[in-house]
């Protein structure tokens, strides 16, 4: 729909033909959110900045993108975006709870009407029975609007963490155009 197939890495693609699909996608993400005159922020774990990036590619970004926040470990994730420490030990880092929470943190931290957080496991190493590598829970917020969806990427850890951002930025469009960003 938007570039990249969600659901599957092809390793016959080259990189230049998934950066230049990412670009597209934050490309049309930037248009949408120029017409509502709205910002966006990202809260990032397992893709450490990668969205951010993709979206900072765009000339005049800086028009529509409040901050990014890589928020690798937990402790960061509650520091610098409120998320309850509680939560870790109860559900993980890996969940609807933390990724929801982490969305909400930025928007609110940023000022910024649109949200998208990520957690996952990326691999190679790292995954367990109920959380296998390629595992990602990824969050969208509009204001106190919340959608989340759990994903699972094939793939290496390259290809988790492109199909992540693919996926951050097709939920971001869906949810400029008023759709539900979780869908598709």
């Amino acid at each position: 729909m938007y570039g990249i197939p969600l659901a599957r890495f092809n390793p016959g693609v080259h990189m230049s033909d998934i950066d230049s699909r990412l670009t597209e996608l934050a490309a049309r993400l930037g248009d949408s959110l120029r017409e509502l005159a709205a910002q966006v922020t990202t809260a990032e774990s397992c893709t450490g900045g990668g969205i951010a990036e993709a979206i900072t590619r765009i000339p005049g970004s800086s028009a529509w993108f409040e901050a990014g926040y890589v928020t690798y470990s937990n402790r960061q994730k509650t520091r610098q975006l409120d998320v309850p420490e509680e939560l870790f030990g109860r559900v993980g880092a890996v969940s609807r709870e933390v990724v929801e929470a982490m969305a909400q943190g930025a928007r609110l931290a940023s000022g910024a009407r649109f949200a998208v957080a990520v957690s996952g496991v990326a691999g190679p190493d790292g995954g367990s029975a109920e959380k296998p590598v390629g595992t990602v829970w990824l969050a969208w917020a509009d204001g106190d609007s919340l959608s989340s969806c759990r994903c699972r990427f094939d793939g290496d850890r390259q290809a988790v963490r492109q199909q992540t951002v693919a996926r951050a930025l097709d939920g971001l469009i869906r949810l400029a155009a008023g759709e539900k960003a979780s869908e598709g």
